[in-house]
């Protein structure tokens, strides 16, 4: 199994003193099982964001000792600088990254709460998931008034912090810690004053000018502000969760409102790490509206790179600003990671997993893999060009199966290794024996899930198949023969899986229910493979 990462990204009210910057630095980085991914200063603003990951253990000791060298170093009273805050570490989000649920995060915000509040004697107040006030739970919130209002704010027993005391610490301020999903600092380069981007802001963000004047975007926080360095101006916008406002369509909404006080957009920059899928979400939206045809992701990151200009104020590196790629390497384990030779070998040694699931999703990968082969052996030849479109359409759907099927290697001996450990668990007690059953029941669903999403992955690709066989290269005929056997064999791998397992399951509806769903896909690929391979056999050219 894949271990637990948490991404923690505090933000620490000092920007142009290298010295306390590169201290700070140390003081992650030096901690045991802690990878710093990213250090981000920001001369204007006077503030640096760190962002670095490991287990909730770790990440928590990880920010303590970056805070305790911020205690010593950074004295509040005499910060200045374009970022609203309120303390010297002003915010410290925990994030889930992998292997781990929101709640776990939320437990690494309040233990490093109290944590820091005890140790150092300084307000914290939780936000986002950690805090459960909702008067007091988004950072401007918390932070209205800034570093300045603490005096006066603190003291208001609705503002009593919820860890550490309720007294202003000139050298500190006070600090925000919590819960979130992935925030993404974005910010869209405008060559106008600090005063129109602000304008700007005011549009887009939610939360707009008033009550009565809501902004454009959901999820979305938003001020201007004056880039010294650069010499522009920027709206600077933090999107709380990108699923509901992407970074194009905030890159987009400051186009529309710059064209309108006739300003000029220069491009774009991301602040810190972002999570892949925002990217790819970027990719696929203009994908989509220009019509391209793109299917590597290293394209696709190429696409969203230059059409949001995020080159404009330095390299954007996807290896070093894209936490996916820049994780500790801890998948050495993974089937699918594995060289064929290391992955047959792994079948055939003395262990009961990884076995027939495992071997079902990889050759059903290996015949979907063969499909798009075909497509793409076909699309942009002069010979087969008038079924560009139809490949356009074809050949995507075989990737992102193939795709899916290679998660699904794993997945199965996941699941089989999970089913084989509630077998071990107590029963020595009635109670004990009700708990075993029950656990071993939801395994041996979970067991079943897993081969059923070969089968359903494999069903939808019947169609584009028999479109591919008529009209596709026929230099790989033959290998799209493979590749159907290939693919049907997979979802007889996937019956016989669903079968074996489905005999232990006493929920009957359940059960039944099952047994029906698979015997339709088996029947739905014997027959799809039966009449692709005839249309591909009297196929002459």
């Amino acid at each position: 199994m894949k271990s637990k990462i948490v991404e923690c990204v505090p933000n620490f009210s000092e920007g142009q003193n290298q010295e306390v910057i590169d201290a700070i630095s140390e003081a992650i980085r030096s901690t045991e099982g802690v990878s710093l991914l990213d250090v981000d200063p920001g001369p204007s603003t006077n503030r640096t964001v760190y962002t670095f990951v490991g287990n909730p253990d770790a990440v928590i000791e990880g920010a303590l000792n970056a805070a305790r060298i911020a205690y010593k170093l950074i004295d509040m009273a005499k910060h200045k600088g374009e970022h609203p805050r309120l303390g010297a570490l002003d915010v410290c989000p925990f994030i889930p990254v992998q292997g781990v649920e929101m709640e776990e995060c939320i437990f690494c915000a309040r233990k490093f709460a109290e944590k820091l509040s005890a140790e150092l004697k300084v307000p914290v107040y939780l936000y986002g998931y950690a805090s459960d006030q909702e008067y007091r739970k988004t950072v401007p919130q918390i932070r209205a008034g800034e570093y300045e209002g603490i005096l006066e704010k603190i003291t208001k027993p609705e503002w009593t912090p919820d860890f550490g005391p309720a007294e202003f610490v000139s050298n500190w301020g006070a600090t925000m810690a919590g819960a979130r999903k992935f925030l993404i600092a974005y910010n869209v380069n405008v060559l106008g004053t600090k005063e129109q981007a602000h304008r700007i802001a005011l549009d887009i963000r939610e939360q707009g000018r008033s009550k009565e004047e809501p902004g454009k975007l959901k999820k979305c926080q938003a001020i201007g502000w004056w880039l010294e360095e650069a010499n522009m101006a920027q709206v600077s916008i933090n999107l709380t969760d990108h699923d509901v406002t992407p970074i194009h369509s905030a890159y987009e909404e400051v186009c529309k409102g710059a064209k309108d006080l006739k300003l000029a957009v220069t491009g774009s920059q991301i602040v810190g790490i972002v999570p892949l899928r925002a990217i790819l979400q970027v990719a696929e939206h203009y994908i989509n509206k220009e019509n391209l045809f793109i299917l590597e992701e290293d394209q696709k990151l190429h696409l969203a790179i230059n059409r949001l200009g995020l080159n404009s104020l330095g390299p954007f590196s996807p290896k070093e600003r894209i936490i996916e790629y820049m994780l500790p390497e801890n998948d050495s384990e993974s089937l699918a990671n594995k060289s064929v030779q290391d992955f047959i070998k792994t079948v055939a040694a003395r262990t009961p997993a990884p076995g027939g699931g495992s071997v079902a999703a990889a050759v059903a990968a290996m015949g979907s893999a063969l499909s798009c082969m075909v497509g793409q052996m076909t699309y942009g030849k002069r010979q087969w060009e008038r079924y560009d479109s139809q490949m356009r359409r074809i050949i995507p759907i075989m990737h992102e199966t193939m795709k899916e099927l290679l998660s699904v290697i794993d997945a199965d001996t996941f699941a089989f290794n999970d089913y084989m450990a509630t077998l071990k668990l107590p029963k020595e007690t009635p109670e004990d024996i009700a708990m075993r059953e029950t656990a071993m029941e939801a395994g041996l669903k979970k067991a079943i899930s897993v081969p059923m999403s070969v089968a359903k992955s494999v069903c939808k690709l019947w169609d584009p198949l028999k479109e591919l066989a008529v009209i596709g290269n026929f230099g790989t005929k033959s290998d799209l023969q493979v590749g159907v056997k290939c693919l049907e064999t997979g979802v007889y791998g996937a019956y016989y899986n669903v079968i074996i397992n489905a005999e232990g399951i006493k929920d009957e509806k359940y059960k039944n229910g099952v047994l029906n769903e698979i015997e339709q896909y088996r029947s739905i690929a014997e027959q799809g493979a039966q009449e692709t391979l005839l249309i591909l056999q009297e196929r002459r050219a």
